[in-house]
């Protein structure tokens, strides 16, 4: 059940440039109205390959509209670090989910769904079908 507020939707990489970039086409594939909060939490804080957990709490903040937050994550150590701050309880906004979805197709399908005003489970429901979609 939507709540009128969009679930925010983080994109959690290595790479500052690659969560940027999935960020900047899933804003351009979510059609030219009005799109979900949206944020990049990509790389360490000096720019390096890596994730970091101030990045990632910052960015969930900042997206944080009273419907829950959807962070998807690229690889094995951003799965990790987004755990271990779900699992500390207070650095990440009440209603923050990790999203089991492939990284682009899922960032693509997160946000459209979102910016639908669709609530959390059906934000993260959507993500998780991308890794239904066949390219073959």
């Amino acid at each position: 059940m939507s709540t009128g507020k969009p679930v925010g939707v983080v994109l959690v990489s290595h790479s500052r440039a690659v969560a940027e970039a999935v960020a900047e086409l899933a804003v351009g594939l979510a059609g030219g109205g009005t799109t979900a909060p949206v944020a990049a939490a990509g790389g360490t804080p000096d720019g390096g390959l890596g994730t970091s957990s101030e990045l990632i709490a910052a960015a969930a903040a900042e997206v944080d509209r009273g419907a829950g937050v959807a962070l998807l994550v690229d690889l094995g150590s951003a799965v990790l670090t987004v755990k271990s701050l779900l699992a500390e309880g207070d650095e990440l906004p009440d209603g923050a989910r990790l999203v089991d979805a492939p990284f682009v197709e899922g960032a693509v399908a997160a946000l459209v769904t979102a910016s639908a005003g669709a609530d959390l489970d059906a934000v993260e429901a959507a993500a998780s079908e991308a890794y239904d979609y066949r390219k073959v």
